[in-house]
């Protein structure tokens, strides 16, 4: 089968397309036939050996899986072959998911909602997760709450806004004036544009901040939040200076480390298939393209995710 591998550490050049022998499924498992994967900020930081969470190469990267199983290990009674799937199998561990062909615990997968395409339904799985474990499991937001999203145009950051606004909670972000437009369509309450407008000098009365930046986004919003407010981090879960922050000034703080759900992607597809919750793909490339992938999403201004088709 034909699969985007890389041999070394480097730049978005050392993915390639190749073929490799296709996977072999182990009990509990199934086989999926690969329609549209998912590229996602951390795949182009394993790339570059800055965070080799996956071990040396070669590898090969991926976790954002939508396609049709061709296989089922005897025993499995959650799907049969033939059943459209989308999911983020083995994350932290290596899926292989840049491949026409993937082996992967059934229970890692949900079916796809029916009203979107492979392509939509393989932005959904590790932003959606991200979202819905932060915002439902952590935050337990709900209605009348304040959220205040930091890069609300992003993959996480789109759909976190799409649940939230669900659940009944007043919404603000930041993101720039060219994605207002579309993310006022979405839901969203306020906007803040961050290259004009220090947030920190706008915002306050928040009850939960949801931060996916990094640098200094969330020692500085710990200003924004009511006395008891909780601040969660994507991107800097082992902070313990800033948590120790948090705490010092009266508030929560939490980190989160997405890991496979089936049961959220079962409740991320009914806000799908109900109409709540729209997957934005801002790029459709083909497995020869994965560099351009990977030059795009590295740039972090893109709006939404970036889909690879095999």
């Amino acid at each position: 089968m034909r699969a985007i591998i890389q041999h070394r550490f480097g730049g978005p050049e050392v993915l390639e397309v190749a073929e490799v022998p296709p996977p072999v499924p182990l009990p509990t498992e199934i086989v999926v036939e690969v329609k549209a994967v998912g590229v996602n900020p951390v795949e182009t930081i394993i790339r570059s050996g800055a965070f080799p969470m996956i071990g040396q190469p070669p590898f090969i990267l991926g976790w954002d899986v939508s396609g049709v199983v061709t296989e089922v290990v005897p025993g499995v009674n959650r799907f049969r072959p033939g059943d459209e799937v989308f999911g983020m199998p083995m994350f932290p561990r290596a899926a292989n998911a840049y491949a026409e062909y993937v082996a992967a615990p059934a229970r890692h997968f949900a079916l796809k909602p029916a009203n979107i395409d492979h392509a939509e339904a393989a932005a959904l799985p590790l932003a959606g997760l991200t979202a819905w474990q932060g915002l439902v499991d952590v935050a337990r937001i709900g209605p009348g709450q304040r959220l205040l999203i930091h890069g609300i145009a992003g993959g996480v950051g789109l759909i976190a806004l799409q649940i939230a606004k669900e659940r009944g909670a007043h919404v603000v972000g930041t993101a720039s004036a060219p994605k207002h437009e579309l993310l006022y369509r979405l839901g969203a309450d306020e906007l803040i544009d961050y290259r004009t407008t220090d947030f920190a000098e706008q915002v306050r009365d928040m009850d939960v901040v949801l931060e996916t930046i990094g640098g200094d986004y969330g020692e500085r919003s710990l200003r924004t939040l009511r006395p008891g407010g909780l601040l969660f981090t994507a991107v800097g879960r082992n902070d313990r200076a800033l948590a120790a922050k948090a705490e010092a000034a009266g508030m929560r703080f939490a980190g989160i480390s997405v890991e496979p759900d089936c049961q959220g992607l079962e409740a991320l597809a009914a806000l799908v298939e109900k109409g709540a919750l729209h997957p934005h793909v801002e790029r459709r490339l083909p497995f020869e393209q994965a560099s351009l992938a990977h030059e795009l999403v590295a740039s972090g201004h893109t709006t939404g995710k970036i889909v690879l088709i095999p």
